[in-house]
């Protein structure tokens, strides 16, 4: 290729790259007319962070804390920090967020400045009580896991405790109509963990998802209180094929006290019930309710040998075999 050639091409190639970046631009300058500034996802990523070391005082600090070093001063001085430092964050991110509300699009700034302060405080002294569900959910997952070694490895590591704990505080900021944030937050931790709970459900104590990966908790979902559910499950709904016409109607199940649903299940309806102390085993496709201290399983399954061309056939025994844990 002639040095002209190359000249000429490279010329083409930066006036391509001018005339792409000018029509990126003017389209951006668009949207921005019609868009209001949005939260920013890394301040309120990292107020996951310091609500971590809130919620779980000691475990997260480096070096293990007795009692007596959580009530010294410095370290109490610490946590108000986190908490001040939190409050003035939460305040901007949802006045950012409150511009998507279209009852506040037309709201003078300083009276959404107000009402963001406001709602931040309820989040504030909403704390401790996230608190006491986790250390249920905790709880939960220590019980009910012969694997674990203490609370604070299930803390530390199981992906489950910390999608419960942004759930839980995403769900706060969800009672108080807040736009955007608590869906960030919720997607924050389905990309961490592989479990995606929609910041609406509405989730009880005792709450334990066991290995956790592919769970899936719709927005108008109810659990109850110690319910404990396995890898895939899915509490969805039947169809949203209406799209935004049945928005705020009833289309996730509802999980009474005591349930345990196995890997795989799927449980979809905003009219399924599923009655306490019911356990469903992996791999159902429930569409209707389930009476309560009801077992679901499977029909048999037949499994398939094959060697040297000569195929064998062995039925399992449903008695035996439905109720197992991994």
């Amino acid at each position: 290729m002639s040095e002209v050639v190359q000249n000429n091409r490279n010329m083409q190639i930066m006036a391509d790259i001018e005339r792409v970046t000018t029509i990126i631009i003017n389209s951006a300058e668009d949207k921005l007319r019609e868009m209001p500034k949005q939260p920013v996802k890394s301040i309120i990523v990292a107020m996951i962070g310091q609500l971590q070391h809130i919620l779980f005082p000691g475990v997260f600090e480096g070096a293990n804390l007795n009692k007596q070093g959580l009530h010294n001063t410095l370290y109490k001085n610490r946590i108000s920090v986190m908490l001040e430092e939190i409050y003035s964050d939460l305040c901007v991110q949802v006045s950012l967020a409150l511009r998507y509300d279209l009852r506040f699009r037309d709201i003078e700034q300083i009276d959404i400045e107000e009402k963001a302060a406001l709602i931040t405080h309820q989040f504030i002294t909403k704390i401790p009580e996230i608190k006491e569900k986790l250390d249920t959910d905790i709880e939960a997952a220590y019980s009910g896991d012969p694997a674990a070694y203490s609370k604070a490895e299930i803390i530390v590591s199981y992906p489950g405790i910390f999608a419960g704990m942004v759930h839980r505080i995403a769900h706060e900021l969800y009672l108080l109509s807040v736009p955007l944030i608590p869906r960030i937050m919720s997607e924050y931790a389905h990309n961490v963990t592989g479990i995606d709970i929609h910041p609406g459900a509405v989730i009880g104590k005792y709450f334990f998802m066991d290995h956790g990966t592919g769970i899936v908790i719709g927005e108008t979902t109810i659990i109850g209180n110690n319910v404990k559910l396995y890898q895939g499950v899915t509490l969805g709904a039947l169809s949203t094929k209406g799209g935004q016409s049945i928005k705020g109607v009833k289309r996730h199940p509802t999980i009474h006290d005591n349930v345990t649903v196995y890997s795989g299940a799927s449980i979809l309806g905003g009219d399924t019930v599923i009655g306490e102390g019911v356990v469903i085993g992996g791999n159902a496709f429930v569409v209707r309710s389930i009476p309560e201290k009801t077992r679901v399983s499977v029909k048999n399954p037949e499994l398939q040998y094959k060697n040297n061309n000569i195929s064998t056939h062995l039925e399992l025994d449903q008695k035996e075999f439905w109720h197992y844990e991994i």
